[in-house]
């Protein structure tokens, strides 16, 4: 038996089930599908969770990159939205955000597809909105 045979076939998300919400109507871009936009609010949302979660506090986004769009969002889909925390800075946490769909309706119900990942940089801040440290652990 080769490597290759070793290897999963079915993908899954990584990191933690953070944020779960359907997508409705009211998401829709002009043609139909679920917008660009509101999905990328949604990762933003979970990325904030995570990280706010270590900050034991406020954070704010300064950056996203290596975002990929996989496959359209339709009404009606449940959206998962995984975190995992990749790397922690003096004020800085990088997290890995993935976007899972279940589409309705599906005869697996178990079976999800990946449909968006991105990195995003948060950084810790306090009451009135300057970056400060993040605690350790």
């Amino acid at each position: 038996m080769s490597n290759v045979d070793n290897i999963e076939d079915i993908p899954s998300p990584l990191g933690e089930l953070t944020l779960k919400i359907a997508a409705t109507p009211q998401d829709t871009n002009i043609y139909g599908d679920i917008a660009g936009g509101w999905l990328v609010s949604q990762m933003d949302l979970a990325a904030e969770i995570s990280a706010g979660k270590l900050a034991k506090g406020r954070t704010a986004t300064v950056a996203i990159s290596e975002m990929d769009f996989l496959c359209p969002v339709r009404i009606g889909s449940t959206v998962g939205i995984y975190t995992h925390v990749k790397e922690v800075g003096h004020s800085s946490i990088s997290v890995r955000v993935e976007a899972w769909i279940q589409p309705p309706f599906e005869s697996d119900e178990q079976e999800m597809f990946k449909v968006s990942d991105a990195k995003f940089v948060m950084v810790a801040i306090d009451g009135n909105g300057r970056i400060r440290a993040v605690p350790e652990s």
